[in-house]
């Protein structure tokens, strides 16, 4: 059986006792901040800001890519128009538009 001596005076006995029931008190009041409702909801929204700025930020970049792979189709490394390239697309363009636009006026009529 050990043998447990306290040497302490009652008044650093107390002392102990006051601290332990400040740090206590502390731990309380932390745990009731983090399971508070705000608390909960508030972290909850940081998470899915924080989730939707990175998807949101990996799209911009994917799309970035796109233009840049596209705008690459068309114009040379110099900054030069591919006429070449652009004059089909153009009149494909113009054809659809122009089919859209039959389309419409015979459903009016």
């Amino acid at each position: 059986m050990a043998e447990t001596s306290d040497t302490r005076t009652p008044a650093e006995i107390e002392a102990d006792i006051k601290r332990r029931r400040d740090t206590l008190a502390e731990t309380l009041d932390e745990i009731g901040v983090r399971v508070h409702p705000k608390t909960i909801v508030g972290d909850a929204r940081a998470k899915v800001v924080s989730n939707l700025d990175h998807t949101l930020g990996r799209a911009y970049v994917s799309v970035n890519r796109v233009v840049g792979d596209v705008r690459g189709q068309f114009v040379t490394e110099d900054g030069a128009p591919r006429v070449e390239r652009i004059v089909p697309v153009a009149l494909v363009v113009v054809g659809v538009v122009g089919l859209l636009a039959l389309g419409t006026r015979r459903r009016r009529a």
